[in-house]
C-alpha cells in the first residue's frame, strides 16, 4: 500500500480549470438542457411508474381510491414535487457548488473547509454517512426501475408475468456488463429518449385531466389537511410511499458539474416539472374514474394499442436513470477514494474529453452482484418500493443540514433566513423520514445494512491511515537526515522519481534504492500529490517546486494539487516541474525511472484499532490497486519495492 494521497482543507476554487466539463464544452444552454433531462432527470423522471401505485398498494390498500384519499395523494405528490426539488434544490441548493461541483460529499468538503474542529469533522461525517445512503440508493434504483417497467408486460399479457424477473435480470447484466466500454455514445442518445419521455407523460396524462377536470382541485393544499384530519394514520402511510415522487432529486445537485446551473434549471422547469405534473394528475384522474386502475395507474393511462410501445421507451428511460445512479456511485467512490475515506481503486477514463467519465470496476461488480439479489430477494416493484423510502430521506436530511450550515458560514446568512428554510425543508423531510421508519421490518432495514456497512468501511480505512501513517513516518525517518549522509555515494546518469505523500521523510524506496543498490541517480525527484477539498485545479496552478532544507545537489521536490475530480498523471505532473526547476533543465521526462514504496500491511498487536477493525483494513489494503496504474505511470519504467508493517 502506498500513501502518496493526502487530504487538506482549503478555500474553494475556481471554476476555471480545463478540465471542468461545466466550462469546457462549447454547447449551448439549450444542448446542455437536453443533456441534462438524460443524465439530470433520469431517476425522478421515471417514478410515474410506480409512486402512485405503490401509495395505493401500500398496507394492503390502506389508502382507498375515493375523491378524498385520491386529492390527498395527489396534493401531497404536487406540494411534496415544489417544495423538495422546486425550492430546495433548484433553486436554493444549486447555489451551493463547490468549484461548480454539487453533491452530497463536494458539499461535505466544502463546508468542513469553512468550519474548524468538532464542527468541521461533524460535517465531512455528514459527508460520509450521505455517501453511505447513496450507495443503498444505488442498488435499489436499478432494480426497482427495470423491474417497473418490465411489469408493464403483465399488463398487456398476463400470463407473461413469470418472464418478468428473467427479463428484468437480463437487462440488468446488459446495463452493467457495458459499463467497462464507457457510456459517451449511448450517452448522445440519453437527451433525445428522455426528450420523447417527458413528452409522453405529459401526453398520456392530458386526456384523462381534460375528460376529468375536477381532479386539478388536488393542487390545493387544502386537500392534505383533510386528508390528514380524516385519516392521520393513512396519511402517515401514504407519505412513506408519496416520497417516491421526489427520489432522484440529489441527481439534480450531484450532476451539477456535467451541465451547469442554468441548463438544469431550464431543463426543470420547462419540460421535467410540469410532464410530472401531468402524468400525476391525469393517474389520479384515472383513479377516479376507474377504481380498479389503482393495479397499474401508469401504463392504464394508454390506450391497448400504445401499450407494447410504452413498455419498450419505459424500458430504456429506467435503463437511463439506472445508468445516471451507477456513474453516481463511481463519481461518488472517486471523491471518497480522493478524501481519504476509500483504499486506492482501479479508475478507468472512459472518455478523452469528458474528465467525469469514469468507470470502476470494483464498484461496479459490487453493485450489479447486490442488484441480482435485491430482484431475486424482492421480485416485484412494490416490495422493493418498501426499501426505497429510508435511503431517500436519510439523504434528503443531510443535504439540507449541510446546505444550513454553508448558508451561515460561508454565506453569513442572518439566523431568521437559516431557521425559516430550515422549518420549511426540515419538517417536510423529518415527516417523510418518520414515515418511512415504519417500513424497516419490511424492507427498510436494507439501505440502513448497506448504509452501515459503508460507513464502517470508511472511518475503518481512514482510522486505519492515521495508525499506518504514525508508524510509517517513524520508519521512514528524516528527509534532510537521510540527504546529509547520501555524501560518497556513486552518482548514476538518468532521473529517479519517487512518489511520496510528504517532503519531511524519506521516501521508503530511496532508502531501499541506495542501502541494496550503493547508488543515487543525478537527478532524484520526490513528487508528492495532495487532494483538496475542491473538484478541479486549474493545471497552470497545480504543480510547484520546493526548497528542501539540507537540500542536497540533484533531488528535488514537486508538490502537485489535484482537486478530487481530477486525473492524477504524475509522468505529466513531472514534464510541467522540469518546466518550472532549474535543477531539472536538461532532463528527459519521459526517459525517467519511477520507484514505489508500497507496504504490505500485515496484522499486528500495535494499539489503535479493535482486532476486527484492523482484519478490514488489512482486507482492504491488500485489495487496493496499484498506484502504477492510478497515477499513469509507465509500466516498462517502474519499479515497486516492498516493505512490510504491522498493523
Amino acid at each position: 500500500m502506498t500513501e502518496t494521497v493526502s487530504s487538506v482543507a482549503t478555500p474553494r476554487g475556481r471554476s476555471t480549470g480545463q478540465d471542468h466539463p461545466a466550462v469546457r464544452g462549447r454547447t449551448g444552454a439549450a444542448g446542455l438542457a437536453l443533456g441534462a433531462l438524460g443524465v439530470v432527470f433520469g431517476d425522478i423522471g421515471t417514478s410515474p411508474l410506480y409512486a402512485m401505485q405503490t401509495v395505493f398498494s401500500i398496507d394492503n390498500g390502506a389508502v382507498s381510491p375515493t375523491a378524498g384519499d385520491v386529492y390527498g395523494v395527489i396534493s401531497l405528490i404536487f406540494w411534496s414535487v415544489l417544495i423538495v426539488v422546486t425550492i430546495k434544490y433548484v433553486t436554493f441548493m444549486l447555489r451551493a457548488d463547490n468549484d461548480g461541483e454539487g453533491g452530497v460529499m463536494a458539499l461535505a468538503a466544502l463546508v468542513r473547509s469553512a468550519l474548524t474542529g468538532r464542527a468541521s469533522t461533524f460535517a465531512i461525517g455528514l459527508g460520509v454517512l450521505g455517501a453511505a445512503l447513496f450507495y443503498g440508493d444505488s442498488l435499489i434504483t436499478p432494480a426497482i426501475s427495470v423491474l417497473s417497467a418490465v411489469e408493464g408486460v403483465e399488463v398487456v399479457r398476463p400470463e407473461l408475468a413469470e418472464a418478468v424477473l428473467p427479463i428484468g435480470a437480463v437487462i440488468l447484466a446488459a446495463l452493467f456488463v457495458v459499463q467497462r466500454g464507457g457510456t459517451e455514445r449511448v450517452g448522445r442518445l440519453f437527451g433525445p429518449v428522455m426528450a420523447i419521455w417527458f413528452v409522453v407523460l405529459a401526453v398520456l396524462g392530458l386526456p384523462h385531466i381534460v375528460e376529468h377536470p375536477d381532479v386539478l382541485a388536488g393542487l390545493s393544499p387544502t386537500y392534505i389537511v383533510t386528508f390528514i384530519a380524516d385519516h392521520p394514520y393513512t396519511a402517515f402511510i401514504a407519505m412513506g410511499a408519496v416520497v417516491l415522487s421526489i427520489t432522484g432529486a440529489e441527481a439534480l445537485y450531484a450532476d451539477m458539474g456535467h451541465f451547469g446551473r442554468r441548463p438544469i434549471r431550464m431543463a426543470w422547469f420547462s419540460a421535467v416539472f410540469p410532464a410530472l405534473i401531468i402524468n400525476y394528475l391525469g393517474q389520479g384522474a384515472l383513479v377516479l374514474h376507474d377504481p380498479s386502475a389503482v393495479s397499474s395507474p401508469f401504463y392504464l393511462l394508454a390506450p391497448g394499442w400504445a401499450r407494447i410501445p410504452l413498455i419498450v421507451l419505459a424500458t430504456a428511460a429506467t435503463v437511463i436513470a439506472s445508468q445516471a445512479v451507477i456513474s453516481g456511485a463511481y463519481s461518488v467512490s472517486l471523491q471518497a477514494m480522493r478524501l481519504g475515506y476509500l483504499p486506492r481503486l482501479t479508475v478507468r477514463h472512459t472518455s478523452a474529453r469528458e474528465s467525469g467519465q469514469i468507470y470502476v470496476p470494483a464498484v461496479n461488480w459490487l453493485l450489479f452482484g447486490g442488484v441480482l439479489i435485491l430482484v431475486a430477494t424482492f421480485r416485484s416493484s412494490s416490495s422493493l418500493a418498501t426499501a426505497y423510502g429510508l435511503a431517500v430521506t436519510g439523504t434528503l436530511l443531510i443535504s439540507t443540514t449541510l446546505f444550513l450550515l454553508h448558508a451561515r458560514h460561508t454565506w453569513q446568512w442572518a439566523w431568521w433566513k437559516v431557521v425559516g428554510l430550515g422549518v420549511l425543508f426540515g419538517v417536510v423531510e423529518l415527516l417523510y423520514f418518520g414515515a418511512n421508519i415504519i417500513k424497516i421490518e419490511s424492507g427498510g432495514w436494507l439501505p440502513l445494512l448497506v448504509a452501515v456497512v459503508v460507513v464502517v468501511t470508511m472511518t475503518t480505512w481512514q482510522s486505519g491511515r492515521r495508525v499506518i501513517t504514525k508508524r510509517r513516518t517513524s520508519l521512514e525517518g528524516s528527509l534532510p537526515e537521510f540527504l546529509d549522509e547520501l555524501d560518497g555515494v556513486t552518482r548514476v546518469p538518468g532521473m529517479a522519481v519517487f512518489p511520496h505523500p510528504t517532503n519531511e521523510t524519506a521516501p521508503l524506496a530511496l532508502r531501499a534504492n541506495v542501502e541494496f543498490n550503493h547508488v543515487l541517480h543525478e537527478r532524484v525527484v520526490i513528487v508528492s500529490l495532495v487532494s483538496v477539498d475542491v473538484p478541479h485545479i486549474p493545471r497552470e496552478e497545480r504543480v510547484t517546486v520546493d526548497d528542501l532544507e539540507h537540500s542536497h545537489d540533484g533531488v528535488v521536490h514537486v508538490s502537485a494539487r489535484f482537486g478530487f475530480q481530477d486525473r492524477q498523471n504524475v509522468p505529466d505532473v513531472l514534464r510541467q516541474a522540469v518546466e518550472l526547476a532549474p535543477e531539472l533543465e536538461g532532463a528527459d521526462p519521459d526517459s525517467a525511472m519511477y520507484y514505489i514504496s508500497r507496504l504490505m500491511i500485515e496484522r499486528g498487536d500495535a494499539p489503535g484499532l479493535p482486532r476486527w477493525r484492523k482484519r478490514l483494513f488489512v482486507a482492504l489494503a491488500h485489495n487496493a490497486a496499484s498506484p502504477a496504474g492510478s497515477f499513469k505511470l509507465p509500466v516498462a519504467r517502474t519499479v515497486v519495492m516492498g516493505s512490510t508493517l504491522e498493523l
